[in-house]
């Protein structure tokens, strides 16, 4: 645990700041250090972003990095236009996207459904052959 992340909880503990007080304070840390937030959510809150950053993993001879962030709008948007193509437009990009080993049928994913995709990657992490580590999650 980190020195910040140590005071942050004094501060909690000897009742200086309030518990939403100290969730920020936490949630501004893990930004700077590029790590997800596992806090909960504030009732009502919405994701606002998803995160993909790729790092050199421990057998790497690599050290260039990457950090990706999405809007989530962004994302928003794009279903809304998806959903505009014409059905047999639609059918050729499940097909082709098939063809590479991916099965997603565009016609299924909505705004209300969206929410749950994206929450299930919270905190998604992939080891590629051992070269690279790749996180997904959401702020």
């Amino acid at each position: 645990m980190s020195e910040e992340r140590k005071k942050i909880l004094e501060l909690l503990a000897g009742g200086k700041i309030s518990v939403e007080e100290a969730e920020k304070l936490l949630a501004a840390l893990a930004e700077s250090e590029g790590e997800p937030f596992h806090g909960k959510l504030k009732e009502g809150a919405r994701l606002k972003y998803l995160r993909v950053v790729v790092e050199p993993g421990p057998g790497s001879d690599k050290d260039e990095r990457v950090n990706i962030r999405v809007p989530i709008k962004l994302i928003r948007a794009g279903i809304k236009l998806a959903s505009l193509l014409p059905n047999d437009v639609q059918g050729k990009v499940d097909e082709a996207l098939k063809d590479k080993g991916i099965s997603l049928d565009f016609s299924q994913i909505n705004e209300e459904n969206l929410e749950d995709i994206v929450e299930s990657l919270r905190d998604l992490t992939v080891d590629v052959e051992g070269k690279e580590r790749v996180r997904i999650y959401c702020e």
